[in-house]
């Protein structure tokens, strides 16, 4: 399947890229590759690696600018030169690492450099009060917002990672690899979470390698390829061996190609057969 051939825009487009490109060096990361998540919207950004996924999402969050394309927020076209310009705009991003502080509590991690004060003075009773209402805005199972990160489960510091995104109001939000080296049950926390992230409206791009995790919350799917875009898929006409296809390349190939010559040639040879043994009675 061709990536135009199912590229549909959503009814309002709040992130899109068009003809992005970026360079480093002798290396070509993107090329012309266009992408675009709407309100409301779970998109999955799936590639092998050195498919140019982290450069593509490094370029939305402003730690790289692009060489080439445009970037529009919300209809109008934007230059997000760094990770707080992004944050201004209203794009937040949860690395895979978390960047979360083990020995501060979970309101501290919240708030950690957006602290809310009132009279110079940092306002803990509005912070809780907050942190508790982020966490039930995504039904988290989290015990107390004064237990230390380091007390939770991986699941749960995902759950802390994703409701300190929300501190600020985004439109859209990119998890990467948000299940990465969780279990099933934790997985299942986290996929929950991204469902009520979609209900709020927000525009949703999941960056992820576990295709089963992929097709369970995502509504289109989009596949980098050595740094292009290589497919497009609404998660609910693809299967698997569309998806695995699209990554590897498996569906340009030559044995694939000799395949396909082979089902001509007996399409095409058909017919004369059917009508040798129409024939041979008469």
């Amino acid at each position: 399947m061709s990536h135009s051939a199912v590229a549909v825009a959503p009814e309002r487009e709040v992130l899109a890229l068009r003809g992005v490109s970026k360079r480093f060096g002798a290396v070509q990361a993107l090329t012309d590759v266009d992408f675009h998540v709407g309100a409301g919207e779970v998109v999955a950004l799936v590639g092998d690696n050195g498919a140019g996924k982290s450069t593509l999402v490094k370029v939305m969050s402003g730690v790289y600018q692009p060489d080439g394309g445009t970037i529009s927020f919300d209809g109008r076209d934007v230059t997000i030169d760094g990770p707080a310009a992004a944050q201004d705009l209203g794009i937040a991003t949860v690395f895979q690492d978390l960047a979360l502080c083990d020995n501060l509590d979970v309101v501290a991690n919240l708030f950690l450099g957006r602290e809310i004060r009132r009279g110079g003075f940092v306002d803990e009773v509005a912070m809780e009060t907050e942190a508790w209402r982020l966490l039930r805005s995504l039904s988290a199972k989290i015990p107390s917002v004064r237990i230390a990160i380091a007390g939770l489960s991986g699941g749960q510091r995902q759950t802390v990672a994703i409701a300190r995104s929300l501190v600020g109001a985004p439109k859209v939000v990119m998890l990467d690899e948000p299940t990465a080296a969780l279990g099933v049950a934790q997985t299942a926390e986290v996929l929950n979470l991204v469902e009520r992230l979609r209900e709020q409206g927000l525009g949703v791009i999941l960056i992820s390698h576990n295709m089963a995790d992929v097709q369970q919350v995502s509504d289109r799917i989009v596949v980098l390829r050595l740094g292009r875009n290589a497919a497009e898929f609404r998660t609910a006409e693809t299967s698997t061996a569309d998806l695995v296809a699209a990554i590897t390349g498996a569906s340009d190939n030559a044995v694939t190609r000799r395949a396909e010559r082979r089902a001509t040639e007996t399409e095409t040879a058909e017919p004369a057969t059917v009508g040798l043994h129409k024939g041979d009675p008469a």
